[in-house]
């Protein structure tokens, strides 16, 4: 049997794909019990926001294994998600909760890049990190216009 690579482009498609299976699967359980339990709360966090201690900030370093770094990177991800501020808006909840989750791809893919030379690898790596830094902005862009006028509409008289 011969085995027929994926095309990077498919690759990075279907771990997109995945990647919002996976946040979806995540979400829409919080979702259900957030309006039975936080109805007529403006703000509310994740899960267990706030509880406990957050984890040192993600370092890509050759002194870790890679299974070191990958176990850092997801504490840093779930962290980050868990204690993203939610308001019931879902385009305000997904990009919150999405910019730690791509920022987790991307310490991810530094990890992989001081563990590989395999150059299909390596260029994945790459591209994810190019690809998940430019939709990063384009959250924090969106994030910070959202919030402008949601000040906006509260300063507005009634």
């Amino acid at each position: 049997m011969t085995a027929y690579p994926i095309p990077l482009p498919a690759r990075i498609t279907t771990s997109i794909l995945l990647c919002l299976v996976l946040m979806m699967s995540l979400a829409l359980p919080h979702q259900a019990s957030a309006q039975q339990t936080n109805q007529g709360h403006e703000e509310h966090q994740h899960h267990s926001a706030g509880a406990g201690k957050a984890p040192a900030p993600f370092i890509a370093s050759t002194a870790k294994p890679f299974s070191g770094l990958m176990d850092d990177a997801m504490a840093v991800m779930d962290d980050g998600m868990r204690r993203a501020l939610m308001n019931g808006v879902p385009e305000h909840d997904f990009v919150t909760m999405m910019i730690p989750h791509h920022q987790g791809a991307i310490d991810m893919a530094k990890a992989l890049l001081l563990s590989t030379r395999d150059p299909e690898m390596r260029n994945l790596a790459q591209a994810i990190i190019t690809e998940q830094q430019n939709e990063i902005r384009l959250m924090q862009t969106w994030l910070t216009r959202y919030q402008k006028s949601q000040a906006g509409n509260a300063a507005a008289p009634k």
